[in-house]
């Protein structure tokens, strides 16, 4: 008979009673005749100089109380997940709530369980008549294992990533945007889908309420919340960026041009688009505005573990008046930096902050320094980095590009990124993180997906190179078409930079696939292999004046990919019915997925011919025919963001998305 097990909490904390409701709750699952498994509050007197377990009780705590010392170099932000755990019961600990959460799914983990994909289809839980016992103790190797949201978002999908992102220990979450109303507003117009879907309206209100709620489960379960980025050079002084990357049509008035960038000999909205605007920062009535407003939003959000106070989006738009010419826009950008610390010290705000090197701002300050740098963590962003190499040990650095006032050459080797980072560690000596796009335009240059996974896991293992202590993903919530190893090898390696790629590999896909998993595997490397993430990427062009995917050659092997679609095909069909939910749904995946491959590979042998009026043809009548299956995939697969990054530099028209209250 299955032993009956209970649930101890050691301190009352939201996060460990959460922690013990999800120990519960998958005890009962894993052990469906082993009977109810009780929580209760542990209200004796627990100071241990050893571990002592109870007969059929698992206890959650800190590291502290059970006496065990708590090695965090800083406990509320760095994880220490230890688990002692015989047949019985024991021990699941952490240096912080967060942490304890993490040794309940570690344990999980250890006893078979499975987090593949968000949601219920996602999991593969095994039936058990009894426990494993489990020791183990780790600390993350990296402090910032996060996500961004991006892309075209429901709150579904929100909710449920929230959820799937702690079962991975990703600690960090990053809700973009005072008012994330752009990426919302995709999903409920059904951008790039509209023939299939009838565009819905959403209110920045509802929008703004959504974001609440995700603060709130991001809160239950303890992680990192990192707030805002863009939208500073803004909203503060009455422009409205919720619109995004969109011209927004408004009239400013006198007042509002004065505080703009002069470009051109005019103050306006960069390309009518109020997020990618930068200011006069030579101002000091607009460095002062923006940094009251950021100010006053801390004082109003004390639930934001780091706020990020990023500039615009836009690259090489930087005022070019006198004053501002004379100094560089990161001197600038420190000048408001300073100013932002000075205001939080005098309210006593221990607010968290977060400055971005990325566009302009990759370029360190010449002048300028942080007053108080333990307030800070630097976000390195190289957004038009080359994904075909990641960084290695002992490589050549050159000296870093210069810096030319609205004219700088863009980094876009490995080397010439690293320089930029390394120059602003000459003047910057705080926590530094990377902020990164695999899940964002990159993924869609590889649809098998197996050269993106390793491609992160190599990025990565670069880090302590890079001298960052981690990742927080730019990119869709929904990255998991084909399927989700991407996204654990990103996970795992950040833990354990130890991990061994192969055998994690294996280990996800025999969960996801069942007894044809090495089929998958090998099937879905011929796909990365056939597609060439290189070329996808526009890097093998054979006449760049004739366009970034011009290569005859490529277009003769395109011409195979009805063949290679058909071996997915056949593998998907003759697994569509599995043992465990979650392989059935991951052969689905792969049945959808050779129509996906046919239809790249349509569009991508006409580009390769230098047909861009039938390639765009072919792509039109691609994504009407796939938006056919958006409901179907929408847990996994982003059809707005996939359809707007995969646009072979054929620019659909744009559609005016519905307009929110």
């Amino acid at each position: 008979m299955t032993k009956a097990y209970s649930v101890q909490i050691v301190r009352k904390d939201p996060v460990l009673v959460f922690a013990a409701e999800e120990l519960k709750k998958y005890l009962r699952m894993m052990l469906i005749e082993g009977g109810d498994v009780p929580i209760s509050f542990f209200d004796g007197n627990l100071v241990y100089a050893a571990c002592v377990i109870e007969k059929d009780v698992f206890r959650l705590g800190l590291l502290e109380d059970f006496g065990f010392r708590n090695e965090a170099p800083d406990p509320v932000l760095d994880d220490v997940v230890h688990i002692d755990v015989n047949e019985r019961g024991g021990v699941l600990a952490g240096s912080n709530p967060r942490s304890v959460l993490f040794a309940v799914y570690r344990f999980l983990r250890k006893n078979g369980c499975r987090f593949l994909y968000p949601g219920p289809d996602g999991e593969f839980i095994p039936v058990r008549q009894e426990l494993e016992p489990v020791r183990y103790h780790k600390m993350a190797d990296h402090r910032f294992r996060g996500h961004c949201n991006e892309g075209a978002e429901s709150q579904q999908c929100m909710l449920e990533t929230i959820d799937f992102y702690a079962k991975q220990e990703i600690n960090v979450y990053m809700l973009e945007f005072d008012n994330p109303f752009v990426y919302y507003n995709k999903y409920y117009a059904h951008l790039n889908n509209e023939e299939n879907r009838v565009p819905e309206s959403v209110s920045r209100d509802q929008v703004k309420q959504w974001k609440r709620q995700c603060e709130a489960e991001i809160a239950k379960r303890g992680l990192q919340f990192h707030d805002m980025g863009h939208g500073w050079t803004a909203d503060p002084f009455g422009i409205d960026s919720s619109i995004g990357w969109n011209e927004s049509g408004q009239v400013l008035t006198e007042r509002q041009k004065s505080v703009l960038a002069l470009r051109n000999g005019k103050r306006e909205l960069f390309k009518g688009v109020p997020l990618n605007t930068n200011l006069c920062m030579s101002n000091p009535k607009v460095r002062s505005t923006m940094a009251d407003a950021v100010v006053s939003y801390a004082k109003k959000h004390q639930n934001v573990t780091y706020l990020h106070v990023w500039l615009a989006d836009g690259a090489r738009n930087h005022c070019e008046c006198p004053e501002c010419r004379k100094m560089r826009p990161s001197d600038f950008y420190v000048m408001i930096l300073n100013e932002i610390d000075e205001k939080l010290e005098i309210e006593g705000l221990p607010t968290r902050i977060v400055f971005i090197a990325y566009q302009d701002t990759l370029f360190r300050p010449e002048k300028k320094k942080l007053k108080h740098p333990e307030r800070f963590s630097l976000l390195y962003g190289p957004i038009g980095r080359n994904y075909t190499f990641s960084i290695r040990e002992n490589m050549t650095v050159p000296e870093p590009l210069p810096y030319v006032r609205n004219a700088w050459k863009t980094p876009s080797t490995t080397e010439e990124n690293f320089a930029l980072l390394k120059s602003w560690e000459e003047i910057y000596d705080g926590p530094v993180f990377g902020y990164e796009y695999h899940f964002w335009r990159q993924q869609y240059h590889d649809p098998g997906f197996m050269y993106l996974a390793r491609r992160i896991y190599e990025d990565v293992l670069g880090l302590r190179t890079m001298g960052m202590d981690g990742y927080v993903e730019d990119g869709s919530q929904r990255s998991f078409f084909p399927n989700g190893f991407p996204l654990q090898i990103y996970a795992e390696t950040l833990v354990n930079r130890d991990v061994d790629y192969e055998a994690e590999q294996e280990d996800w896909f025999r969960a996801a696939y069942g007894e044809g998993y090495r089929e998958v595997m090998a099937y879905l490397q011929k796909v990365s292999d056939f597609f060439d993430f290189p070329y996808m990427s526009g890097q093998k062009s054979a006449d760049p004046a004739k366009g970034m995917h011009y290569h005859p050659e490529m277009a003769e092997k395109f011409e195979a990919a009805h063949e290679l679609a058909e071996e997915g095909r056949a593998l998907a069909k003759a697994h569509l019915t599995m043992p465990a939910r979650v392989q059935t749904l991951s052969y689905r995946l792969l049945l959808r997925h050779a129509d996906y491959v046919e239809g790249i590979a349509a569009c991508m042998k006409e580009k390769a011919r230098g047909n861009d009026a039938q390639a765009f043809e072919n792509y039109e009548s691609f994504r009407k025919e796939f938006g056919k299956y958006e409901c179907e995939l929408e847990r996994y697969f982003d059809h707005g963001l996939a359809f707007t990054c995969f646009r072979l530099d054929v620019k659909r028209p744009a559609k005016v998305l519905v307009p929110g209250q």
